[in-house]
Order: C-alpha cells, then sequence, then structure tokens
C-alpha cells in the first residue's frame, strides 16, 4: 500500500475502534496486525476490546490468547454486536 491508502486504512480501523469501544465496556483497545507473506499475505487489523477491571498480569498479549478462553456467542449474538458496532462507525 502506499501511504496514502495505508492512512486511510488506519482511519477507517481507528473509526471502528471507537466503535467498539462505543458499544461495550472497553479499559483499553489492543490493535494488532498479523500474518504472513506465506499464510496469510492481504493486511487485516485485529481489534480486541479489553474490558475493565482485568487484572495486570492478564492483561497485555495474555488477553488475546485464545488458550486463555474465549467468549461464547452464537451467531444470532454476534449478528446484534456487529450491527450495534456498526451502529456507531462515524467515517
Amino acid at each position: 500500500m502506499e501511504p496514502p491508502e495505508f492512512l486511510r486504512f488506519q482511519s477507517v480501523a481507528h473509526a471502528v475502534a471507537r466503535a467498539i469501544a462505543a458499544t461495550v465496556p472497553t479499559e483499553r483497545m489492543y490493535s494488532m496486525s498479523l500474518g504472513s507473506q506465506q499464510g496469510n499475505a492481504h493486511l487485516h487489523w485485529h481489534l480486541a476490546p479489553l474490558p475493565p477491571g482485568v487484572p495486570y498480569h492478564q492483561q497485555q498479549f495474555h488477553a488475546v490468547m485464545g488458550e486463555n478462553g474465549i467468549l461464547a456467542a452464537d451467531d444470532d449474538a454476534q449478528a446484534a454486536l456487529a450491527r450495534e458496532i456498526r451502529s456507531h462507525v462515524q467515517i
């Protein structure tokens, strides 16, 4: 990506992060770009809200590791959450 496109992409990621924080209780937002040329040769961001009150030793990378637990949510609940987040996006 050229700088103007990358900066535009970053502004969209920022807007979505703010919409997530407006939807669910969020103490801090983790923003990560993960992947490799071999297995994931595209650009995307992972936005992960940290709920308030998480002890420090369970924050940072520990908070986003799947082996430390995931939230159970059925398809309908995920769709409703996506609609709520989308309603807060301001681009």
